[in-house]
């Protein structure tokens, strides 16, 4: 049976350093519209918040407006400092829905929210609120200003990286086309035998107890899970690799057996090479999104 390569560590840093001035050369090149284009948006909705609440100091008449508008909603979440993800919102007020219907129905919920934000609102952006004054022409500009910057470099940022997982994804997927290999539709593998056909592959699946990006039934009958991750940082791709990818790779060994699949990850982005090794040595086979010839050849050897 044909065993995956394991990389030395020069191999490994040869690549890894590929894959950082990639990274460096897209970043650079990245269009400024996409982030300007975010901040014209969310300067809006911060002003529109900023309005309809009377520059904060009437949050309760306006509550189910702002709470049910999907817009106004993230924008107020904005105003917190550090700002809150929308799960955490969730958590921290104890609701289980920000549905205009549902509040509605719970008046308990809407001042949940309210107080969560009045908790932890940012003080330096609203001071005026904190002061109990009306804000000064130039203290209301730069707010709403810094809140579009914030929410604009988060959706930039959420944009790069599913841009750059669904690219990999695309680019994986039509170099097992062009294996000859067929796209079949996801489903849940409890067992091997769920898996697609030798030959076959499918997009997200649950495999066990873990989904992975794309399912690949080998030649020789072996399961192949592809995780596709980009990392912008090499502090983030401990996060991605080590513990994400490497723990599913564990994982999936141990509930399907050493030698029925092969846990790989396609890399693109910044890491650290200890990293990368740490990975490997964990049972993860490692392939790089600018040498996509590595696997193509590797599975091909399957046959």
């Amino acid at each position: 049976m044909n065993e995956p390569p394991h990389w030395t560590s020069d191999q490994l840093e040869i690549d890894r350093l590929k894959a950082s001035a990639a990274f460096t050369k897209e970043r650079l090149e990245e269009p400024l519209e996409d982030y300007l284009e975010a901040f014209d948006l969310y300067q809006g909705h911060v002003e529109e918040l900023l309005e309809a609440t009377v520059d904060l100091s009437d949050l309760d008449t306006p509550a189910l407006d702002v709470l049910g508008d999907p817009r106004l909603l993230e924008a107020f979440r904005y105003l917190a400092a550090p700002p809150i993800s929308s799960d955490d919102y969730k958590i921290l007020a104890d609701v289980v829905s920000f549905s205009r219907s549902r509040l509605d129905k719970s008046p308990a919920d809407v001042q949940r929210l309210l107080g969560v934000v009045r908790q932890v609102l940012d003080r330096r952006r609203f001071a005026w609120v904190v002061e109990g004054r009306e804000p000064t022409e130039s203290e209301r500009s730069a707010a709403v200003m810094a809140s579009a910057a914030l929410m604009a470099a988060s959706r930039t940022q959420t944009g790069r990286r599913t841009k750059g997982k669904d690219q990999q994804e695309a680019a994986v997927k039509v170099a097992l086309l062009e294996l000859g290999f067929v796209e079949v539709a996801t489903r849940g593998i409890p067992n091997i035998s769920h898996a697609p056909e030798p030959g076959e592959f499918c997009g997200e699946s649950r495999l066990g107890t873990r989904k992975g990006d794309i399912i690949v039934r080998l030649w020789d009958q072996r399961v192949m899970p592809i995780e596709c991750k980009v990392s912008n940082s090499s502090t983030n791709s401990v996060k991605r690799l080590n513990n994400d990818a490497a723990v599913k790779a564990a994982s999936w060994k141990l509930d399907f057996g050493l030698r029925q699949v092969v846990p790989a990850a396609m890399l693109s982005g910044v890491y650290k090479l200890h990293n990368l090794v740490d990975a490997q040595d964990r049972g993860l086979t490692i392939f790089w999104a600018h040498d996509l010839k590595a696997l193509t050849d590797w599975i091909a050897a399957t046959r």
